[in-house]
């Protein structure tokens, strides 16, 4: 399956922002889907992740409710919801998916990794 995900940009702190992830390809199969973030000289992060098929959720601490991920599967693609920003929220986002058979959501590895988009939180 091949990601490309989009709707990064610059705004300013406690503005919102919805990134998406369209999946293509073998979209026939079941995936587990998560968003990751890599600020600037910072390792990359897990956010969160959704169940195949969109039932349940699961996020890091840190992300406070601030973040809510959902997916349209009959659009094959996966939202990540991000409100109150903040300027360390600045980093590249990566969504990611890792094929499953179950319904299983938490932190996973992931199979496949989409492109990276880029949001700048300014103060």
């Amino acid at each position: 399956v091949q990601l490309q995900a989009s709707g990064g940009g610059l705004v300013q702190a406690g503005a919102s922002l919805r990134l998406s992830c369209a999946a293509s390809g073998r979209t026939d199969r079941g995936y587990l889907m998560g968003w990751f973030r890599q600020a600037p000289g910072k390792e990359r992060e897990f956010l969160g992740s959704i169940s195949r098929d969109g039932g349940s959720t699961y996020y890091a601490d840190f992300v406070e409710g601030r973040f809510t991920i959902s997916r349209d599967n009959a659009k094959n693609t996966v939202y990540l919801q991000m409100n109150s920003l903040k300027p360390e929220d600045t980093a590249v986002y990566y969504c990611a998916a890792k094929r499953t058979y179950n319904y299983y959501v938490g932190k996973f590895e992931s199979d496949y990794w989409g492109q990276g988009t880029l949001v700048t939180v300014s103060s």
